[in-house]
């Protein structure tokens, strides 16, 4: 079954993951929902009077919902029937499309990855031509588009409380993934009964790293399409893409998140192939890839890469 989730008020948190949340939407395991997501606090939304388009509805959730401690704007939670803590929600990205003309970047002091470099505020809206796939930069340049939601996952235990949407942690959240497009598949462990699903963040291009801060952050309309696995067991989200498996470390510390996405890869490795640990580690030096997914959101981010097509 299809269903439409609108980022009315009421739909949309602001700046918060808790497991207490009440779900705005049931489904059923196998369904599809298209999620229109928001981007941008109030003062991040340009004058329309420059031509950019405000999306319906992003002021008067703005001015109705309540902030938590985070600057992110996320649709849902969606109820999943039949998902209970220890199983793994799939989802499959099928499609992602622009909701507006526009993008913003920012830059702030005492934040991103050179604080000491940059210490001035900086904000700039950046058109985005849906019809040709563009974003043009202040300086003349166009870069194409490859869009992706940088924060989405499932609700986190509820004994860990009202979390800020900043940080990515076991249930996902704002991974800032830029491989998490379009056709990618997300495995996320399940922590509540329902599992709680909700996504915003919407990115319209970013580099490994996000390193000012910022992408070109953008409202996104996404179509996911939901499956629950008792046939798996995760304690941190894997994904694949057409060609690759991929892996995710997160922690204060870049080492400490490198080495939880590796040996996450090992164990993928030796779930699949059947492969000793010292062999799927020697695999991982030879074949694998270790890139950074952001440097900037308290919690860093390292995802290990795997071709589908280097897998014993």
């Amino acid at each position: 079954m299809d269903h439409v989730l609108r980022s009315i008020p009421g739909n949309v948190q602001w700046g918060l993951w808790d497991g207490r949340l009440k779900p705005v939407l049931r489904i059923a395991s196998g369904d599809r929902v298209t999620i229109e997501t928001l981007s941008g606090e109030p003062d991040d939304l340009p004058d329309p009077s420059l031509g950019f388009d405000i999306v319906p509805g992003h002021a008067e959730v703005l001015a109705s919902t309540f902030r938590g401690p985070g600057p992110h704007l996320l649709t849902g939670p969606i109820h999943i029937e039949g998902a209970e803590p220890g199983d793994v929600l799939e989802v499959r990205l099928l499609s992602i499309e622009l909701r507006c003309n526009w993008g913003w970047n920012l830059q702030v002091p005492m934040l991103g990855t050179l604080p000491e470099d940059f210490p001035e505020f900086r904000r700039i809206h950046i058109p985005l031509d849906r019809a040709r796939n563009v974003a043009r930069l202040p300086w003349g340049q166009e870069l194409p588009l490859s869009p992706f939601f940088g924060n989405f996952g499932v609700a986190p235990p509820p004994g860990w409380g009202r979390l800020s949407s900043k940080e990515p942690r076991a249930f996902g959240g704002n991974m800032d993934n830029k491989e998490l497009g379009a056709g990618s598949t997300l495995y996320f462990p399940v922590f509540v009964p329902g599992a709680l699903f909700s996504a915003g963040d919407g990115h319209a291009l970013q580099g490994d790293g996000e390193v000012c801060l910022t992408a070109i952050e953008a409202a996104l309309t996404g179509t996911f399409e939901f499956h629950v696995r008792r046939d798996l067991r995760l304690a941190s989200p894997r994904a694949e893409t057409a060609v690759d498996w991929i892996t995710m470390g997160f922690d204060e510390d870049l080492d400490d998140a490198a080495k939880a996405a590796l040996r996450d890869m090992i164990a993928l490795i030796r779930e699949r192939s059947g492969l000793s640990a010292q062999d799927a580690y020697t695999l991982c030096s030879i074949a694998a890839d270790l890139r950074i997914t952001q440097m900037v959101d308290g919690n860093k981010g390292v995802h290990c890469v795997l071709a589908k097509s280097r897998m014993p």
